[in-house]
């Protein structure tokens, strides 16, 4: 098997890391915080200078999503309501973040996701953020809940369902507010990493050859 080496940005976790590492490929994590598995195949730094230096094959990048996700709209206006005109430190920081999530999509390598949750209309209207390419749920790899992710796929086929099974708890929703809850929200699912890395191993090494 060719190895592939492959960038997780934005991932703290290691669970894609992991499954990419479980089948033979030179996968890093990347995060401004350590590896939460203490892992040394961890790159602890700014996660722009990550992607545009290491000579990957594949990137799979996970921004934060607090200024892009649509479920944040209403704080893009002071007191929470457009009556009252908009928020202008919110609105710059939706702009910067959607500057970092094009600069991770744009990366030089030749096969790329960017994951986030459904986007606000303003970054893709204000910014040329494009549509993602597939919207996948974890109950469609194995996991009994509702969790709507896209995924803005470059040089790599859309993620294909491995195992849709029933449930559809809205858990990582209804987390309750604590010092945990950004950190275990945003961890992607064993079921979605493993998929990740068993169908797009052989796409970034298409993508490689094709380059």
């Amino acid at each position: 098997m060719t190895k592939l080496r492959v960038l997780v940005a934005c991932e703290r976790s290691g669970v894609v890391r992991s499954a990419f590492r479980s089948l033979g490929h030179d996968a890093w994590s990347n995060d401004i915080v350590p590896a939460d598995d203490g892992s040394p195949y961890h790159i602890q730094g700014d996660a722009i200078h990550a992607a545009y230096t290491g000579q990957w094959d594949l990137i799979i990048a996970h921004p934060e999503c607090t200024y892009l996700a649509n479920s944040g709209a209403k704080h893009l206006y002071a007191g929470m309501s457009k009556a009252n005109g908009p928020e202008a430190d919110r609105w710059a920081r939706m702009g910067a973040a959607a500057q970092f999530f094009l600069s991770l999509l744009n990366a030089p390598a030749p096969a790329i996701c960017v994951e986030n949750p459904i986007m606000l209309g303003h970054p893709k209207r204000l910014f040329g953020i494009p549509e993602p390419t597939q919207i996948i749920q974890p109950y469609q790899f194995g996991h009994g809940e509702t969790k709507a992710t896209g995924l803005w796929l470059r040089g790599l086929m859309p993620l294909r369902p491995t195992d849709v099974v029933e449930g559809r708890e809205q858990r990582v929703f209804r987390m309750p507010p604590g010092p945990e809850r950004k950190r275990l929200r945003s961890r992607t699912y064993e079921g979605i990493a493993l998929a990740m890395a068993g169908q797009w191993g052989g796409n970034a090494l298409d993508a490689r050859r094709a380059a």
